[in-house]
Order: structure tokens, then sequence, then C-alpha cells
């Protein structure tokens, strides 16, 4: 007869060397949270968000069909994707999930603007950050530097999903 604990002695004895190092600092506080939150495909509603071909989209579309003699429901959902516009569409199951983008929408202030189209932008907490560009080239980026030319105060609506970021909008800022 076979000793049933001489395996989990050993993996007991290694177990007790593992050796946790609390000296390390970490830059960002998102405690690995993840960039997608799974929803059932019957529960999501025109104007939500959604992963359609793996980018974060709005649904803009959305019809459901009756189940069939031996199949289910399905849900077919048309979604323009959030950063490009560019249509996407798919067809699920209505009980089957799918992943939903955690989409945040920020507002930030205009310090400045590079030549080279870099935003410097100041959230309400006063962080400034240089990471965001804008397209030089569209009606929203020339509108940006036009206001910023004339010396005007506004801010701009950034959106972020899926480690992409964009301006999307802005608006003048009030002066009292």
């Amino acid at each position: 007869m076979k000793n049933k604990n001489k395996g989990s002695r050993a993996h007991k004895e290694a177990a007790a060397t593992i050796v946790i190092n609390d000296e390390e600092e970490f830059e960002h506080g998102d405690a690995g949270a993840s960039n997608t939150y799974p929803e059932q495909c019957s529960s999501l509603r025109k104007g939500g968000h959604v992963l359609l071909k793996n980018r974060p989209c709005k649904i803009v579309e959305m019809s459901t069909s009756a189940p069939g003699k031996h199949g289910h429901a399905k849900v077919h959902l048309i979604g323009l994707d959030l950063f490009t516009g560019k249509k996407y569409e798919d067809i699920c199951p209505a009980h089957h999930n799918m992943d939903v983008p955690n989409v945040k929408r920020l507002e930030y202030q205009i310090v400045n603007v590079s030549r080279d189209g870099y935003l410097t932008i100041m959230d309400d907490k006063g962080q400034l950050r240089s990471d965001i560009k804008i397209e030089e080239d569209d009606d929203l980026g020339k509108e940006i530097k036009v206001k910023f030319e004339k010396d005007e105060d506004f801010m701009v609506s950034v959106i972020s999903a899926m480690d992409e970021e964009k301006v999307i909008a802005m608006k003048a800022i009030k002066q009292p």
C-alpha cells in the first residue's frame, strides 16, 4: 500500500519556502482590472457597448430572431468602432456571453497643443499628461487648434477602452 501523504508533505515543504517581497512598488493601482466583462447577449442594449471582432463598439442596431424548431434565439448586433467609426456586425445565440469593454469618458482642460498635435491636458485633480494626439486633419482636431490659438479656455472629453484613448468632444469653459 502506497503512502498517500508522501506527495502532499513534499508540496507543503516546497510551499513553506516561498518568500514574498513586499518592498516592490507599483505605479498604477488597477489591481489587474480587466479591459472587458462578460454580459449575456440578450441583455445588451442599443446605445450600450460591446466587443465586436475584438474592437470596442457602440451598439447602433440590434435585433433578435425567434427560436427555430431546433435552435435558440439569435441576436444580430451592429456596432460602430469607438475609435475609428468602422461598422462591425455579429450574430450570437441570445444565451451566450459577449465581452463588454470597460469604457471611461473623462473631461480634461487644455493646457497646450504642440505643433505635432499632442495635447497637454489637466484633469480635475491638477494632474498633467501629454500623451494624447489629436487628428489634425479632422474637424474636431482643427477646431481644437483654432480655439487654442485664439487663447480660449475649453475642455475636451477623452474616451478610453481596451488600452486606447481618443478625444471625442470639446466644450467651452464658462467664465464667471
